[in-house]
């Protein structure tokens, strides 16, 4: 191989600044081309359901197509470190939860990200409370009388989940330590089966989102002891929430944000985060997001500043119910 020449270095290094307007220009001009937005879960469940609005109303706003990809696998963690380690141009997003952006710091011993460090936040997309949801003919109807049972069967009861450190897990795991209740846990391979074997009576409880928790409601093949949030749910109304019910400063509740790799320009984080912004304030997104029973962000929570900080907190929220259960994953 010829050796580089001083003349060659020079021109080089005279391209270096062209090289660097070029980016800025690309930019600029973000975007250009369809962008891949990636759900770390499989097609069907609640976080693809929010992802394929936030995902249409984006593509109206920005003019260009948002194709949604389902990379599932370990928790959320495949697709979720694949955002985290591609390109740093804006085309590759990933709609992060609570579990992938702030359970699976802790759950997993060794995370193949770091949220805070390998991610920049563009904004949250949407919250959706986990409800007390318990089989329909379970002796308890209110969460003084739930506890007082779970507390005098501790040796029978048993809690499912959508599989061991799942979002279903750990918000019961939270639930259960903030009432000093100590059920067994048998993990499922999803949402589907666990919500099945709750109608079949096979399991006493589990939590889940409202889009999933209504029609069991609805249809008396379960029943709802509390929404586990700070605020009511508009898909139960007529539920009444834990901390309403005397269980103070409980508040359990899945989120889900929009997520670019860190090292993607400034200026397309900020037109990706007020495109989000003008997108998520139509009033036909916010009624199609609440119809799933997922409740739009207020406008004071949108900003990537604040994004940031929930973040930093949620990680440590979630980590004590995690270390309290001894909850790890390799």
């Amino acid at each position: 191989m010829g050796q580089l020449t001083l003349a060659g270095v020079t021109a080089l290094i005279g391209l270096a600044p062209f090289a660097q307007m070029a980016f800025a220009e690309d930019a600029a001009a973000w975007p250009s081309r369809p962008i891949t937005m990636v759900v770390p879960f499989a097609a069907g469940g609640p976080v693809d359901a929010v992802a394929r609005i936030t995902a249409a109303a984006l593509s109206d706003q920005l003019g260009k197509n948002v194709i949604v990809e389902n990379v599932g696998g370990a928790g959320g963690m495949i697709g979720t470190a694949r955002v985290a380690k591609g390109p740093r141009d804006g085309y590759q997003l990933v709609l992060g939860n609570v579990g992938t952006h702030a359970g699976n710091q802790t759950l997993y011993r060794h995370p193949q990200y770091n949220v805070l460090t390998d991610f920049i936040p563009a904004s949250l997309v949407a919250q959706a409370p986990e409800v007390l949801l318990a089989r329909k003919d379970f002796p308890a109807s209110d969460i003084s009388s739930f506890v007082a049972y779970a507390k005098a069967n501790e040796t029978k009861i048993r809690f499912g989940s959508g599989g061991t450190g799942s979002t279903t897990h750990l918000s019961c795991a939270l639930f259960n330590a903030a009432t000093g209740i100590k059920p067994t846990h048998v993990p499922y391979r999803g949402g589907a089966p666990a919500v099945q074997d709750l109608d079949a009576g096979r399991i006493d409880y589990l939590c889940i989102e409202p889009i999933v928790a209504a029609p069991q409601v609805r249809g008396h093949l379960a029943k709802a002891i509390a929404v586990l949030s700070a605020a009511r749910s508009p898909s139960l109304p007529e539920v009444r929430t834990a901390q309403e019910q005397g269980l103070a400063g409980l508040d359990v509740t899945n989120w889900f944000g929009i997520f670019a790799p860190t090292g993607t320009p400034d200026a397309v984080v900020t037109k990706l985060h007020d495109a989000l912004v003008s997108a998520l304030e139509k009033t036909s997104v916010k009624a199609r997001l609440q119809k799933i029973g997922a409740d739009p962000i207020a406008s004071q929570r949108m900003s990537s500043a604040y994004f940031k900080s929930f973040l930093a907190s949620e990680i440590e929220k979630w980590a004590a119910p995690i270390k309290a259960n001894n909850l790890q994953i390799e």
